[in-house]
């Protein structure tokens, strides 16, 4: 059974030959060592300060040469195929390509940070116990309304974005079945705040009807985006990042997400559907207060549940109890577990997630979030052998 196939079936809460495996990525240089490949964005920090430095300090010249150098064609085609390549050999059945925002999207490139076409400001910085060159959230590039408003819009129809789609469908086609590449969005509410930071964000939340055209915007790009996916060939998932909790609740109250950023899900949700294609959401932290809407809205899967938020009913296993009918779910070894217990406890509660909820279907195991440099290769392995050992259909963990 190729990778797609077994992806969309536990979506359908079927049981395929085996239990899939995801991650949201792997930011660990332990992991791509072990597996013969290199970090996929190694090097990105020297190469923005040699372009900085050739261009001068000009910010104008220093974005063109850094959008043309990573949309040649050669470029595109060996980043997707290292980034799959270490997915492959792992064994992971669902890896993302990101198609907004962060690295591939920037707007603005400086010596040492980049904003990204949301209007958010990463910095390139080296993880300092290995490093591996990240890209960490700063803040927002808007302090007023009125500095988003003069900020270049959104465009769906991005010549940049249709070819490293093709170019993902090629790579994933090289693959002969091995693994599923998937189109992967930002959504409503976290590209809308972190676009601001989050104090200014909560002082702008009084301007009721002009933070709504925000979210507007941003719910229209969104949907309008996953519409051009499946023109250009999407036809069985999508998935979404938007981050609503931190570990002990909401971060806003839920009656904003509920109004601003839940309708615009569920129309996503609908247009996808109405297509055949799947919806994931990740959205991290303790969720509970809005988690029958999104259900309500449609989604078809969620990830990751993370299991060290406060709230002991926000607990994979309960929720699966009510929803698991119609829901899938996705995770959830903790990272936090994957950096400081043993190898036994993480193999332990890797099958104890197989034995309880894949049977039937409607069970992707993955980490509780991604897997981060801090993660330890043999734990990692852990839970890739628990999931060998015991993720064959029938389960008998």
């Amino acid at each position: 059974m190729d990778a797609q196939k077994r992806v969309v079936m536990a979506l359908n809460n079927e049981e395929p030959d085996r239990v899939p495996s995801f991650e949201l990525s792997i930011d660990n240089l332990k992991i791509c060592n072990h597996y013969g490949e290199d970090y996929v964005f190694q090097g990105l920090k020297k190469s923005f300060e040699e372009t900085h430095e050739l261009c001068r300090g000009d910010m104008e010249k220093t974005t063109s040469t850094i959008l043309r150098a990573t949309e040649t064609r050669s470029y595109i085609k060996n980043t997707l195929k290292r980034h799959a390549e270490l997915y492959r050999k792992i064994g992971i059945d669902l890896a993302l390509v990101p198609f907004t925002g962060y690295i591939l999207f920037p707007i603005k490139c400086y010596k040492d940070y980049f904003i990204d076409e949301y209007g958010r400001i990463f910095d390139l910085r080296k993880n300092p116990t290995d490093q591996m060159d990240i890209a960490y959230y700063r803040t927002g590039a808007f302090s007023t309304l009125e500095e988003y408003e003069a900020f270049e819009p959104l465009e769906v129809n991005n010549l940049r974005r249709e070819k490293y789609f093709k170019q993902m469908k090629k790579t994933e086609q090289a693959m002969g079945g091995n693994i599923y590449l998937i189109p992967s969005l930002w959504g409503i509410f976290e590209p809308t705040w972190q676009a601001f930071g989050f104090s200014n964000f909560a002082r702008l939340l009084i301007h009721k009807k002009r933070i709504k055209k925000i979210f507007d915007d941003r719910g229209k790009f969104a949907l309008e985006l996953v519409k051009t996916f499946m023109d250009w060939g999407e036809d069985s998932v999508i998935l979404i990042y938007d981050d609503y909790g931190y570990k002990s609740q909401l971060l806003i109250h839920p009656k904003y997400l509920k109004e601003f950023v839940v309708p615009w899900i569920k129309r996503i949700c609908d247009a996808a559907h109405k297509r055949g294609v799947k919806i994931i959401l990740h959205s991290c932290g303790e969720i509970s207060q809005i988690f029958d809407d999104l259900v309500k809205a449609g989604i078809d899967a969620i990830h990751p549940l993370e299991p060290t938020t406060a709230n002991p009913e926000y607990d994979i296993f309960k929720l699966h109890e009510k929803y698991g009918d119609h829901l899938t779910f996705m995770g959830n070894v903790s990272p936090q577990d994957l950096a400081d217990k043993t190898p036994s406890e993480i193999h332990d509660y890797t099958k104890k997630l197989i034995k309880e909820l894949a049977p039937g279907g409607g069970y992707i195991l993955s980490s509780g979030h991604s897997i981060n440099p801090a993660v330890k290769l043999e734990n990692f392995l852990a839970m890739r052998k628990a999931l060998e050992e015991y993720g064959t259909y029938p389960i008998q963990a």
